[in-house]
């Protein structure tokens, strides 16, 4: 198995409300899972190849709960990325060389019995924790909005945290609102106005996360 870990800082995007259900081992609210996920790598390899500075994104859609499969996915890469890169974040993403279950990349894959082409593009990724606005994009393919939850009465920001020791993706995230659209992408995404947002940081490897990152 090659050795790799990445990390960095992600957005990502589903379908359900600010939250959301599969975060409590719940199911989605409308019965379906859509989203896209954004992520910077600031520091990162596979095997000998190094990833600092990258960035890839992935759109997925299930036509029921994630667990129950059926999904398709769609990997963008940054353009910048040497086809040694390229090959090494394909890997990542598609839960090779990874621990059964043990990174939402493996479980997400896994999940997905539709495979688009992988696509390259510019990829950004831009969060202001001032603020809690930002954005993540596959120019020309696919981009999500981040901004805070406005709470029901006051309408300022509502700050939200969830912490889970045993998940697959992050230890901590904070939850906000987001909006994706997904123009050049084989997967059209079009429940996410609004819905359930969260920023991270990543710090993952073919084990699982770093708990102590």
């Amino acid at each position: 198995m090659t050795d790799w870990a990445i990390h960095g800082f992600e957005i990502a995007n589903c379908n359900c409300v600010p939250g959301c259900p599969c975060q409590f081992s719940q199911l989605p609210n409308d019965g379906t899972c859509e989203a896209m996920l954004t992520f910077r790598i600031d520091s990162g390899h596979y095997g000998d190849t190094k990833l600092d500075g990258l960035l890839a994104a992935a759109i997925y859609k299930w036509p029921g709960p994630i667990h129950e499969g059926n999904g398709e996915m769609q990997i963008i890469i940054d353009e910048r990325a040497t086809a040694e890169q390229k090959s090494a974040l394909e890997a990542i993403m598609t839960g090779q060389d990874t621990d059964e279950f043990a990174t939402m990349f493996f479980v997400f894959n896994a999940m997905c019995s539709t495979r688009h082409d992988t696509l390259s593009a510019p990829v950004s990724l831009n969060f202001d924790e001032e603020t809690g606005i930002g954005h993540g994009k596959a120019d020309g393919i696919g981009e999500t909005r981040v901004e805070p939850i406005a709470h029901i009465v006051s309408g300022a920001p509502h700050s939200v945290q969830i912490k889970l020791p045993n998940g697959f993706e992050y230890s901590e995230a904070s939850v906000c609102r987001g909006t994706t659209r997904t123009p050049g992408s084989a997967i059209s995404l079009d429940k996410n106005s609004g819905t359930h947002a969260h920023v991270a940081e990543l710090h993952l490897t073919g084990k699982g996360i770093e708990r102590a990152a």
